[in-house]
């Protein structure tokens, strides 16, 4: 199950690189940047590294096999899920207005998986620490997107 776990984290990291690879050289060069904003490099194994967490945790909440995991693993799908919605919206649809409003709600569903996590396999809850954190970030930096570059 770790590696259905991983690999599905892995899945929609890499169908959101699909659409965002022809846009990083094309659209994304035209918009203008907010202060902050690391080199184009950065993204890939950042997001990498959070997906490998995103499955471990996951893992580990399985593991606990109980009606709170179950629950608690819902949660880590609808996350994962919005989290895939990102990309279409940002750089599919070249709205950053649409993909702010979808990165606040994965903020508000990745806090709930958090605090969930936490409380069954505070390991899981830990890593996804590091996520919330870049997701806060990329949030803030999806916000200078929108707001540099409205009209």
């Amino acid at each position: 199950m770790l590696v259905v776990f991983v690999g599905l984290a892995l899945l929609l990291g890499a169908a959101g690189g699909v659409i965002t690879a022809p846009e990083i050289r094309g659209w994304y060069l035209t918009l203008n940047r907010p202060p902050g904003t690391p080199p184009n490099w950065v993204f890939g194994p950042v997001w990498t590294a959070l997906y490998l967490m995103m499955g471990v945790a996951a893992w580990l909440v399985w593991r606990r096999r109980s009606t709170d995991a179950r629950g608690a693993l819902r949660l880590w799908g609808w996350q994962l899920l919005v989290n895939a919605l990102w990309s279409p919206a940002f750089f599919g649809l070249h709205n950053p207005g649409l993909a702010l409003v979808v990165i606040m709600v994965l903020l508000a569903v990745l806090g709930l998986t958090l605090r969930t996590f936490l409380r069954i396999q505070p390991l899981a809850g830990a890593l996804l620490v590091p996520y919330l954190a870049w997701v806060c970030y990329a949030t803030w930096l999806n916000a200078g997107f929108w707001w540099l570059n409205r009209g």
